[in-house]
């Protein structure tokens, strides 16, 4: 998998396709998962043409480091969810789907199952809803 600059995260970070933004800064932006699988799933992605953690360099991965830990503290407060999952893959191998590196910033709850990532569509106005409540949490 090569850094495809069409991609999907590489267009919502030029304002090419839409998002329910959650979070932005020179750096990094973060916005709801449209297939989540759990209520609250977020994404966090660096505003630089990297496919993988190792595209990235030591400032730019501060900075989406900062973003993710800044972010999954929201969500956390926001949903007052028992945990939070964070995951980062690199590669097709790893289930990488997207060629921009991103981190999904899960909220996880006891006995509440994970659902599929990738198989339905939320609701635009639920998730419209959900980030409203993680943007006061960022204050």
């Amino acid at each position: 998998m090569a850094y495809d600059p069409d991609n999907i995260f590489a267009k919502i970070i030029r304002g090419e396709a839409p998002c329910v933004k959650v979070y932005e800064d020179d750096h990094t932006l973060a916005f709801m998962d449209v297939m989540p699988q759990a209520d609250g799933h977020t994404l966090v992605v660096p505003k630089a043409d990297a496919e993988s953690i190792f595209d990235l360099d030591v400032e730019m991965t501060a900075c989406l480091m900062r973003t993710t830990q800044k972010v999954a503290k929201a969500v956390k407060k926001a949903l007052d969810c028992e945990g939070l999952m964070l995951a980062q893959l690199n590669g097709r191998a790893a289930g990488q789907t997207v060629s921009h590196i991103h981190f999904h910033v899960i909220p996880r709850n006891d006995g509440a199952s994970l659902g599929l990532h990738g198989r339905s569509m939320a609701d635009t106005k639920h998730l419209e809803a959900v980030a409203e409540k993680i943007r006061a949490a960022l204050g």
